[in-house]
Formats: structure tokens, C-alpha cells, sequence
């Protein structure tokens, strides 16, 4: 590892291999010689003549796929610093290679043919990983969900005690919201299409040149690249690249993924505060230099704090998009080369995180459920209201005198430390006409969690399950952290 120059912590620190490798030059160049290849077919299968004879043989075509994956790194080095562009520095080295097509690569394209052409195959290839992983992600979340569908916790509006919920139950909102990231992500996937082969200002003038003017055959040229690269279609129209905002509707998918991992990890971190669930802690890990008690929740901070530089990423291609003149300017080039891998590096490093934590997470029911029966009297006063008024009592009266009870029961709590004594007071005052024993019969949690386990047996069995069944050969993958 060099220690002399700055190293990007996505590729150190939290990518994956696989991720590293779709934004690596070996993809990049690799993919640019397939599309030049399929160009040259494409030419050569649509009749490409001068004078009654071929300009393309098979022959250059076996040529230039014999040396397909050795590509000469050098000799494009050297060249680019020459002339100064790299891809007709590929051009100039693959040429080197390959004597006899040195003369048909290229032909008719403009540079975008394989840079845009190359960066949507790229983005295709980075959005099936990020798939996989949210997909495992939501199997992991799926599982957790169903073993705790069922343990009553206490629920928090606006971080206040509220009605009672259940771990499954508050998981099935993180995952509903990564199923909704998998619809956003399976649409754009869908949608994306190469840019094709429309020369310098998209109008396949260049073509027009080469096919002297045979509009109909001109017209096969794009769908048969597309086919070759393994796409259906190419956009209809360009100008010299595709519409940057492709660029902006992939990167609005990542930050979708990112917010909703966001959302999880600060719950799973509020929830570790108030130790209730634990994201995994190793037998050797350490919380704190100074504090060696301290068990902090650094995975869940570190998907926050990812998060945060995705959804702000998003903005990068939104302006890109914005800001484009005409047919082409080149002050996009600079900001994608770092905006789109970062944005798919941090997003698989976030993945990887959650199915780290997900798969590891340490639930406390005797936390719980103390935290739980603390407020549970509250929560419980309007069953109590209404078992007293079967025994006769009047609804209004008693209504004043739980408020009267509970603000002092809370005051008992809040200013002199004491334990949450309502069901004493309650039972105390005759009004109620009600024993310490019959209250406490109130205070099975069970009762208070409303339809939650019969939600979470709805949403998996119809939502998620669907989607897992229809996906069961990606699941399994268990997640590295690095670090």
C-alpha cells in the first residue's frame, strides 16, 4: 500500500471488491474495445463498401477480438501524453495490436461512442450488484421481522411515549422502505438504453457519409449495436452524449437506498442508547479509547454518515444535467468521473453495512419490557376507565380523576425519581371501585399493540416473500466490513 498520496476510503475502507471492480479501467477499456468490435460488425454486416468491395473483413474483425482483453496500458499511456485524449490514445493502441483494423476501429464515431456507450453498460452492471444487496438486505430484515413480530415494545411519536408497537413490526417500516427503493431501482434499470452511434452532434451525419445516404440502412445500425452489448434499444435522440439526466434518475435511486438506510441506522442507534436492540459488537472490539465500558454504535454511524454523502451526491448529476449546452460541453466530464462511482461506492459500502448489522442485531426483551411496563399504566388508562364504568362508574368523573391520578403518578416519576405508581393510586381511590389485582390484569402488553402481528404476517407474506421467492437465487450473500 503506498503511504505517499491520497487513497479514496471508498476503495480503502468500505467498497467491495466487485463494486471496485464495474468503475475499474480493466471494465472501462475492456468495454470500450467490445463496443468498437460490435461497431465494426455492425458496419461489415450492413454491407459497409467502397467500390464494389468491403471496407471491413472478417478478418480485421477476428483480428481486433483476438486481442480483445490484453489491452497495452502502456502504449496508451505513452500516446495520451502525447496527444492528449484518451481515446484516441485506445484508439492508437489497440491499432498497435492489431495492424490490419487499425484502420476500421473507430470509423464513423465520435469519442462519446464509447464513453457514454460505456458508462450506461457500467451503470446497468453497478445498479445488479446494488439489487442484489438490497434484496438480502430486505431478506435479512424480513427474518428479524418475523422472529419479533410478536414482542411488544414501546412505540415513540416525536420520541415520546406512545402506543405500544413490536420489534417486527417497527422493522417492517425500515423494509417497507427499502421495497419501495427496489420498485425506483427496478424502473430506472429498465429504462436505461445505450446512447448508440450518432456521431459529433447526434445526427449520424457520419453514417450518412459512409452508407451514402442509405437512410434504411442507417437506420438498423443502433438496434444492432444494442442487441450485440446485450440492450434492447438505444435512445431515439442525442446530441453528441446521452441526456445527463440518465445520470440524475441512477443517482436518485442511490440516494433513495441511502435515506432509508439512514433512517434505520439512527433508529438502531437511539435504540442502543436506550439499550433495547445492539447493532453487532465483537468479542475484541473497542467503543472508546478512553472509555473502555463504551459500546458504540459505529457501524450504524458510519451507514449515516455514508448516507448523508450519497443524498448529497445526488445533486451533483441534477446540476450536470441542469447546465449542459446544446448538444455538448465538456464540464461534465470531470464531475461524472467522480460523482457516479462515488455515488455506487459509498451506496455498496452502505449495503454491505446494513447486512452487517442486520444479520447480527442483539434484541434485549428484559430491557424492553421494563421500559415498556414503566409506561404502560398510562397506556392502559382507557381500559381502566371503561372496566370502572361497567362496575358503574361515571365516564366523565372518572375521566377527570385519571388525569388528576396520572399527572401526579408522573410528577412522583419526574421529581422525586420514584417508580410510576398510577395502578397504587388508582387502586387507592374508591372512585375506581377496582383492586391493585385487577388493575394489574390490565397490564398484559400483548393487549396494547393493536393488529401489529397480524401487519407484520400480511406485509411479508404479500409483499416481501413475492419479491424474495422471486429472487432466490441472489440471496445469501454475507457482507466483509473492512474496517
Amino acid at each position: 500500500m503506498s503511504t505517499d498520496k491520497y487513497q479514496s476510503p471508498l476503495s480503502e475502507r468500505y467498497a467491495s471488491k466487485e463494486m471496485q471492480y464495474i468503475f475499474s479501467p480493466d471494465m472501462k477499456y475492456k468495454t470500450w474495445r467490445k463496443l468498437w468490435i460490435a461497431l465494426a460488425e455492425t458496419e461489415k454486416e450492413l454491407g459497409l463498401s467502397q467500390n464494389g468491395k468491403p471496407v471491413i473483413t472478417q478478418e480485421q474483425i477476428d483480428e481486433l477480438k483476438a486481442h480483445a482483453e490484453d489491452i497495452n496500458y502502456e502504449v496508451a499511456k505513452e500516446r495520451e501524453r502525447l496527444v492528449r485524449h484518451d481515446v484516441m490514445s485506445h484508439v492508437y493502441a489497440y491499432g498497435q495490436q492489431c495492424p490490419k483494423a487499425a484502420g476500421i476501429i473507430h470509423l464513423g464515431a465520435t469519442s462519446c461512442y464509447v464513453g457514454d456507450n460505456t458508462d450506461i453498460i457500467v451503470m446497468r452492471e453497478a445498479l445488479k450488484l446494488v439489487r442484489r444487496k438490497l434484496i438480502n438486505v430486505m431478506k435479512e430484515l424480513a427474518d428479524f421481522a418475523e422472529k419479533y413480530k410478536a414482542q411488544p415494545t414501546l412505540a415513540f411519536t416525536h420520541f415520546q411515549p406512545a402506543q405500544p408497537t413490536t420489534v417486527g413490526k417497527r422493522a417492517t417500516l425500515w423494509l417497507q422502505e427499502f421495497s419501495m427503493d427496489l420498485e425506483d431501482l427496478d424502473y430506472v434499470a429498465s429504462t436505461l438504453k445505450l446512447l448508440g452511434s450518432k456521431g459529433t452532434t447526434g445526427t449520424q451525419a457520419s453514417f450518412l457519409e459512409l452508407f451514402d445516404g442509405d437512410q434504411e440502412t442507417i437506420d438498423k445500425i443502433d438496434p444492432m449495436i444494442a442487441e450485440k452489448m446485450g440492450f434492447q434499444e438505444c435512445y431515439p435522440v442525442s446530441g453528441q452524449t446521452y441526456s445527463r439526466k440518465v445520470d440524475t434518475r441512477v443517482v436518485n435511486v442511490l440516494a433513495g437506498i441511502a435515506a432509508s438506510a439512514h433512517k434505520m441506522s439512527n433508529d438502531i442507534r437511539l435504540l442502543q442508547h436506550l439499550k433495547e436492540v445492539e447493532e453487532p459488537f465483537e468479542k475484541n472490539q473497542i467503543g472508546s479509547s478512553a472509555m473502555a465500558y463504551k459500546r458504540n454504535p459505529m457501524r450504524c454511524e458510519r451507514i449515516a454518515s455514508l448516507s448523508r454523502f450519497v443524498m448529497v451526491d445526488a445533486l451533483n448529476p441534477a446540476i450536470t444535467s441542469a447546465t449542459q449546452w446544446f448538444e455538448r460541453t465538456l464540464d461534465d466530464s470531470a464531475n461524472k468521473r467522480l460523482s457516479i462511482p462515488e455515488g455506487f461506492l459509498a451506496i455498496d459500502g452502505i449495503l454491505d453495512l446494513c447486512l452487517n448489522v442486520v444479520d447480527g442485531l442483539v434484541v434485549y426483551p428484559k430491557v424492553i419490557e421494563k421500559r415498556l411496563r414503566s409506561e404502560l399504566p398510562f397506556m392502559a388508562t382507557e381500559n381502566i376507565m371503561m372496566d370502572a364504568v361497567k362496575r358503574g362508574g361515571n365516564r366523565q368523573e372518572l375521566h377527570e380523576r385519571i388525569r388528576e391520578l396520572s399527572m401526579e403518578a408522573g410528577q412522583n416519576v419526574k421529581d422525586k425519581g420514584l417508580e410510576n405508581n398510577l395502578l397504587e393510586l388508582i387502586a387507592a381511590d374508591p372512585a375506581f371501585g377496582m383492586s391493585l389485582e385487577d388493575l394489574q390484569k390490565c397490564m398484559d402488553p400483548a393487549r396494547y399493540v393493536g393488529r401489529s402481528v397480524e401487519q407484520v404476517d400480511a406485509f411479508l407474506n404479500k409483499v416481501i416473500r413475492p419479491i424474495l421467492d422471486a429472487n432466490n437465487d441472489i440471496l445469501g450473500i454475507k457482507a466483509e466490513i473492512n474496517v
